[in-house]
């Protein structure tokens, strides 16, 4: 397994300046500094020259091509540095948005089979928030962003009739309460 994946991907900061890099603006030697957002290419001539260049690319960019074709438009799957990490999409972005889901499985399978009151054709899907917390989201996002942080369950609200209740969990145990953000009352 830990074959199938080339470490040296993950650590391309490391061996940045193996081998010697000269400033594009004066010349000099280009040295690695660290700084509270990461590691950086500057100039040694600082601060005659203020030559700097990240090196964390979080805008992805490629950083490999995998060799796959997309199942949407057929263009190359390539492997992206983005803002959360590591990800893989289509080589033909903007035009072609696919986005590879690293586990399927655990992406929303959970066994909630809630449909979305909202839209009406979606159906509701535990996801993670980028802090991990746990949220209940549409998944026809983003034409509609219905979300909750408690759990969906099944039935209609016995007040106003929203097609969707939550389990809320006090210290007193846990019980039903209406989604609707006007009702929100507590079930039989």
């Amino acid at each position: 397994m830990a074959g199938k994946i080339d470490e040296s991907l993950f650590s391309a900061h490391e061996h940045a300046l193996e081998q010697e890099e000269r400033c594009p603006q004066c010349g000099s030697v280009l040295v690695i500094r660290h700084s509270k957002r990461g590691p950086f290419k500057a100039c040694s001539a600082h601060p005659d020259c203020d030559f700097t260049e990240s090196l964390n690319h979080n805008d992805g960019h490629v950083v490999k091509a995998l060799g796959l074709p997309c199942p949407e438009c057929s263009s190359e799957l390539v492997l992206r540095q983005g803002r959360f990490g590591m990800f893989i999409g289509c080589s033909s972005y903007p035009v072609c948005q696919h986005i590879e889901k690293r586990d399927q499985a655990s992406e929303g399978g959970d066994g909630i089979d809630v449909a979305c009151p909202e839209c009406k054709t979606g159906a509701l899907h535990e996801k993670k928030s980028r802090f991990g917390k746990v949220f209940y989201a549409c998944d026809g996002y983003p034409k509609c962003k219905f979300a909750v942080n408690l759990k969906p369950i099944k039935g209609v609200c016995e007040i106003c009739g929203y097609p969707l209740l939550l389990e809320k969990t006090l210290a007193a145990g846990a019980f039903k309460v209406c989604a609707s953000k006007k009702c929100q009352q507590k079930q039989g």
